[in-house]
């Protein structure tokens, strides 16, 4: 949780710097140098991952399936979200829900890709709520692990912690579902940190 509330802080230390910024700086470049930074980071995330091999060979196609309710329900429930938000569109919504949790990456993306059509006022507003929404579930996911596991079984924590699954969140999975869980809580990881740039672009383009 610590980790979230250091990223909130910068976030609100930007907007200050942002609103007493009386020169005309140009920081669209500079974002997509930090977009193009992160989607690396996301290769040498996956690329390092020491127990990449073993996961690969130790596929099931059963270990598929939760990655793939992860990927279902958040779609679904971020589509019911826009019944609520009449200013935004279903497609901004799953776009928003996209994140799975990686806050960073689907808040630049979302900004990127909807400046061209919904104007640069618009497309910030998206991508904060954005960065807020999936730093919620980050935080929700880390402080209700317990009774997430305890309602709703031991593969839940792992679908609820989104990306995080692999690493901010793993010890709290190991530790409400148990050490057998690691290799999936990795994997489900791994397919949803690759998933975030496919699906928000593509909602983003709907």
């Amino acid at each position: 949780m610590k980790g979230s509330l250091i990223v909130v802080a910068f976030f609100c230390i930007g907007c200050v710097v942002g609103t007493f910024n009386d020169s005309q700086l140009e920081v669209h470049n500079l974002s997509m140098y930090v977009l193009y930074a992160l989607m690396l980071q996301v290769g040498v995330s996956i690329g390092s991952n020491k127990n990449l091999k073993v996961l690969v060979k130790s596929l099931r196609f059963n270990m598929l399936l939760v990655p793939l309710a992860t990927i279902v329900g958040t779609l679904l429930f971020s589509a019911f979200a826009s019944l609520l938000l009449s200013q935004w569109s279903v497609f901004d919504c799953m776009a928003v829900g996209s994140g799975f949790a990686y806050y960073s990456l689907s808040s630049i993306l979302i900004t990127q890709f909807k400046e061209p059509s919904l104007g640069l006022q618009l497309a910030t507003e998206l991508g904060t709520i954005a960065l807020l929404a999936n730093i919620f579930r980050e935080m929700m996911a880390l402080l209700g692990a317990p009774l997430i596991r305890k309602y709703f079984g031991k593969l839940a924590p792992i679908s609820a912690a989104g990306v995080n699954s692999m690493d901010v969140l793993l010890p709290s999975i190991t530790l409400y579902s148990g050490k057998e869980m690691i290799p999936l809580a990795i994997f489900h990881g791994i397919l949803i940190d690759m998933s975030v740039p496919v699906f928000v672009s593509f909602f983003c383009s709907l």
